[in-house]
């Protein structure tokens, strides 16, 4: 296997859209056999993702990235662990131990508006589409680049994410699906300087929880699972080897019982949205 970090005097560069290197890992046995620097000769999002599969990556760990170059690595057969940090050489050990997480596309919205990496699938994770890409929503604003600041509160008024408390807005495509859909609707008719307060449904934000999410695994099928602890978060992979964020909600003498559910599925969101630019 060949793991691909996108890479800047050791740690993990965080716009994988501008990366100029990548330290390419190859691995066998789930441990690290040898590394080399590659650099991104000067590719852009669309091209990154031809760069890696003419190295045969298998495996993409980055920092922020976009719905776009996501698709771009799926279509590759490239599976991506988003949102990791700090130093890279550190970030493979802890994808090989299954202890990664990842964010999916996040780039900067903290949103993964939210920005790089919480809840959304966009250019941020945080009010970015996750579980797949919605339908374009039709407005002046569609297509183009969208800078916006928001609160998101539950219903009972807490507050989970303000782009107001970092003091920089949420910049995204609208309309390209790197964020839930009732938000990219919401600003695809907006005016810079409007603000506009909004309700989401879960078919608007992360969608239902999904019972068929939940799954128990017996404990022995699962190296090096003997000392995890119920509520902590870990990093499974499917058939394909593509990364699954999962919480573990119970276990026993013998078995332990997953949540890969989005953390926000189920459950309504409010929203109030500024939208200070449009290019």
């Amino acid at each position: 296997m060949k793991i691909a970090v996108t890479y800047e005097n050791g740690n993990v560069f965080q716009h994988f859209g501008h990366t100029e290197q990548f330290k390419v890992y190859d691995v066998e046995d789930g441990a690290v056999t040898g590394a080399q620097i590659i650099d991104s000769n000067g590719s852009g999002h669309g091209a990154l993702a031809a760069v890696l599969a003419g190295q045969d990556i298998d495996v993409l760990i980055c920092g922020g990235i976009g719905g776009g170059a996501q698709r771009a690595l799926e279509e590759r057969g490239i599976a991506l662990c988003a949102g990791a940090e700090g130093s890279a050489d550190e970030a493979v050990a802890a994808y090989l131990r299954g202890e990664l997480v990842n964010t999916g596309a996040n780039c900067d919205h903290h949103g993964d508006g939210h920005s790089c990496g919480e809840h959304g699938c966009g250019e941020h994770e945080e009010h970015g589409c996750h579980g797949g890409c919605h339908d374009m929503p039709k407005g002046k604003n569609t297509g183009k680049k969208c800078r916006t600041h928001y609160r998101g509160t539950f219903n009972d008024g807490t507050q989970f994410d303000s782009s107001y408390d970092r003091g920089e807005p949420l910049e995204f495509i609208c309309g390209a699906g790197q964020m839930i859909p009732g938000y990219d609707a919401a600003v695809a008719d907006m005016e810079v300087g409007q603000v506009v307060d909004i309700h989401l449904t879960p078919a608007e934000a992360y969608g239902e929880v999904d019972p068929n999410a939940v799954f128990s695994v017996e404990i022995a099928r699962l190296p090096g699972a003997e000392s995890v602890s119920v509520g902590q978060q870990v990093y499974l992979q499917d058939a394909y080897g593509r990364p699954i964020p999962a919480k573990i909600v119970a276990r026993d003498d013998t078995t332990i019982t997953f949540d890969a559910n989005h953390e926000m599925a189920g459950k309504e969101l409010n929203f109030r949205i500024e939208l200070v630019s449009v290019e």
